[in-house]
């Protein structure tokens, strides 16, 4: 079943599904509540829908990640995203939500829609691979045109770095200067003020735990704006 991310266009379509997790609250780092008008809450047949956008650069696993959340399955090859939207069911912490994923493109010469997933999204992943440290350095000008549209620095995010599968290249290929270890992403991630996953999709690693760490990111800014209200 695909997404509906009102105001997004979409092509690709996907089943939905419905998984459980529901392990020990994430520790992350505490924010401010966002100075933003604060959109009521979507719902869809009586669920809490969470609108998710996927960033990062092209040929990071954004799709393959994405994939491997919503049907568990690997996307083996790169067939470059326009934009593709999925629908997931899940309860996270005992709570029912509806994920609407929204998986975008990561060359430049579409960086003219990317304002538009800005505003359509409450919560933001952002992929980097850890053999590609130029995806690395675009991690951070993703979420400085994140702040830039939503005119706030408060924003729900979780940072990922993907083909963790692929981690002997980091020791041997690509070239030294390319490579992005484990201390640099939990450091940018600290900067960002959010949580940091290690993620395969090839093996499934830690795929599920990005998606309901980014679902708890934004249940938690919301009780922070509505105890500030």
């Amino acid at each position: 079943m695909a997404g509906d991310f009102s105001g997004c266009t979409a092509r690709k379509k996907n089943r939905a599904q419905s998984v459980e997790y529901n392990p020990a609250k994430i520790d992350t780092a505490n924010g401010e509540a966002s100075k933003q008008p604060v959109n009521p809450l979507t719902t869809r047949s009586g669920l809490r829908v969470y609108k998710i956008v996927i960033l990062g650069d092209g040929g990071v696993g954004k799709s393959a990640v994405t994939l491997q959340f919503v049907s568990h399955s690997f996307l083996d090859y790169h067939d470059p995203t326009i934009e593709d939207s999925y629908q997931q069911q899940a309860v996270i912490d005992g709570e029912a939500a509806l994920l609407d994923i929204l998986d975008t493109a990561g060359q430049v010469e579409f960086t003219a829609m990317r304002d538009q997933y800005m505003r359509c999204g409450e919560g933001f992943i952002i992929c980097y691979s850890v053999t590609d440290r130029h995806s690395f350095q675009e991690a951070s000008e993703y979420r400085k045109l994140i702040a830039r549209v939503r005119l706030t620095e408060d924003i729900p995010l979780v940072l990922v770095a993907n083909k963790l599968d692929l981690q002997s290249q980091r020791k041997a290929k690509p070239p030294l200067w390319q490579k992005v270890s484990t201390e640099e992403g939990k450091t940018l991630a600290k900067q960002f003020g959010c949580p940091f996953y290690e993620t395969s999709a090839a093996l499934r690693h830690y795929i599920d735990e990005a998606f309901f760490s980014l679902v708890r990111e934004i249940r938690r800014k919301e009780e922070q704006r509505t105890c500030k209200s």
